[in-house]
Parts: C-alpha cells; structure tokens; sequence
C-alpha cells in the first residue's frame, strides 16, 4: 500500500515536466516561432533557418562563425542583392531613419550596448522580433521589445537603395 502511494506521488510529480528557463520562455519561443512563419520572404525564412544557432565570432563571416555586422551584410546580399558596408556603425550611415512602428520586413535597426555610438545591428522582421547574430546565443531570432534592447536601440530603418 505504502509502495502503490509513493508510486502515484512520484508519477504525479513527473507529469509535470521541467522545462527549464524562466517562466514564459515557452511563450516567447513560440512568439519567434509564429514571427518566422509570417515572413513574406520564404527566401528570408530559409536564410535565417540555416544560419540559426551558428556561434558569434567577432570578425567572422562564415557558418563557423559570425558577428552581427557579417550576418546583416550576407542577409542583406543574399535575400535582397543589396551592399552593405561591413561594420555596424557604417552600416548605420547607409539607412533612411524610420520610426520602429513603421519597420517592414528586412529593415536594419542598429543598438549601442557600449554607451553612444553603434556597436550593434539586427534584422527586422516583424511583431517586433528580429534576427542577428548575438554574442551569447550565436544567430537567433529575438523580441525586440525587450528592455534589454529598447533602452539601448539608437536608429532603424531601410537601406537607401531598397
């Protein structure tokens, strides 16, 4: 009897899963998730499904690794046939300001996480999510909305050749 109860408390306890992360997580994966599948751009969705998960590397510019501004430039080269310069803060010099409520697909919007100047560059894509390639998470798909990327975003916008 005593065997039967301690059975079923533990088999109580293991239906409940841990996912890990933090509460909500699953949610803003399937955010990302939902975002990738309303791209206009199947191009654009097969791009980013590629290189997803590809480590950061300052400097690079492969699938062994990438920094953010190689990843906007070959993003931007491959899906649209557009030059980009290869560093972020030029690369911010190269785009038309745009409001973020008015970003489409493709956009750049560049971020300064060490203090004024850019240093930081992703992918618009949309409902407020993104695509670049991070220093801890390597490519991935992200929400904008985020504190951690609104306190530092600096301008946003679409090439002057688009």
């Amino acid at each position: 009897m005593v065997l039967l109860c301690g059975l079923l408390l533990f088999s109580a306890c293991g239906s409940r899963k841990y996912k890990g992360g933090v509460p909500g997580e699953g949610s803003k994966a399937a955010k990302a998730a939902e975002a990738m599948s309303l791209l206009k751009s199947k191009k654009l969705y097969n791009f980013i499904t590629e290189w997803t998960g590809v480590r950061y590397q300052f400097g690079g510019l492969d699938k062994q690794g990438i920094d953010c501004s190689g990843f906007a430039l070959l993003l931007q080269k491959e899906i649209y046939g557009l030059s980009l310069p290869r560093i972020s803060r030029d690369q911010a010099e190269v785009v038309v300001q745009k409001n973020l409520a008015q970003l489409k697909e493709g956009d750049l919007i560049f971020f300064a996480f060490g203090g004024g100047a850019v240093d930081h560059v992703g992918v618009y894509l949309n409902n407020n999510f993104f695509v670049h390639a991070s220093t801890s998470k390597g490519v991935v798909v992200d929400d904008l909305s985020l504190p951690a990327y609104q306190r530092v975003i600096v301008k946003a916008g679409t090439l002057k050749s688009r």
